[in-house]
């Protein structure tokens, strides 16, 4: 059992946000103080990203096993779970695992479904960062853009990663090494064997401009969560929280209310 790093919001019904791949509880924090006018909202740093343990192991059950200690460590017997993309797939897992401590479930721009990729060039500039000799936050973004990261968003996102090391250069928060390693069991379809439907409310969100939820998927999830909707932003990629936060935020607390 690990103790996932979080940071908690307002008072009320809980609800639980968790994070995509290479990101952190940070990612969310903007948007949770909004909910958190109405509810208790806790963000958390999933296995082996943020400030959460770095353990051996990435994939949908163990990380959903995460969210269930998590849950009784902190006395929470019931949430809300909304999840995006990596987040949102152990959020699904978890539902179809745990559906007695599930109130209402969201999921952002991800299905059930198993991914071809889409990462690679993250991978190797990752691999081949020089973490340990860089000098300076320029510096490492300039390593990026060589790397081949022309979006600057993209690499905004992922230098949120670099921290100062007590030796004075830089480390990664993450665990890189491990994420690698699993990145397959990342792409992988949550596991639905021998799982019954999850019969809560579910809301699955997506981005206009993305796409990781085909139509042609709509028929898998509805298998899985027979109760669910889903609407779809304008203007919004596959990061529906940072493009359109409000348009979102609105989508969530019509949804939970």
């Amino acid at each position: 059992m690990i103790q996932l790093n979080h940071k908690s919001f307002g008072q009320g019904d809980a609800i639980v946000i968790l994070h995509g791949l290479f990101g952190t509880l940070d990612n969310w924090q903007t948007l949770a103080k909004k909910l958190a006018e109405d509810y208790y909202v806790f963000l958390i740093d999933q296995r082996n990203h943020g400030r959460s343990p770095h353990v051996e192991g990435m994939s949908y059950p163990l990380m959903a096993s995460d969210l269930k200690d998590f849950l009784e460590q902190n006395w929470i017997h019931q949430a809300h779970i909304i999840g995006h993309s990596m987040g949102g797939k152990t959020a699904m897992q978890f539902a179809l695992e745990y559906p007695d401590i599930v109130d209402k479930l969201v999921v952002v721009d991800i299905a059930p479904k198993t991914y071809l990729g889409g990462h690679e060039l993250i991978l190797s500039a990752l691999r081949n960062f020089p973490v340990n000799s860089v000098e300076s936050r320029k510096e490492a973004e300039q390593t990026l853009l060589e790397a081949g990261i022309e979006e600057l968003g993209i690499r905004q996102f992922l230098l949120k990663n670099l921290t100062r090391s007590k030796a004075g250069g830089y480390e990664w928060k993450m665990n890189f090494p491990e994420i690698d390693k699993h990145y397959q069991n990342i792409l992988a379809n949550i596991e639905t064997a021998n799982k019954s439907a999850f019969d809560g409310e579910t809301l699955f969100v997506r981005g206009a401009n993305s796409n990781y939820i085909q139509d042609k998927d709509i028929n898998t999830i509805n298998q899985f969560f027979p109760q669910s909707k889903l609407e779809t932003v304008p203007q919004a990629g596959h990061w529906v929280h940072a493009e359109q936060p409000q348009a979102l935020l609105e989508l969530l607390r019509t949804f939970l209310n």
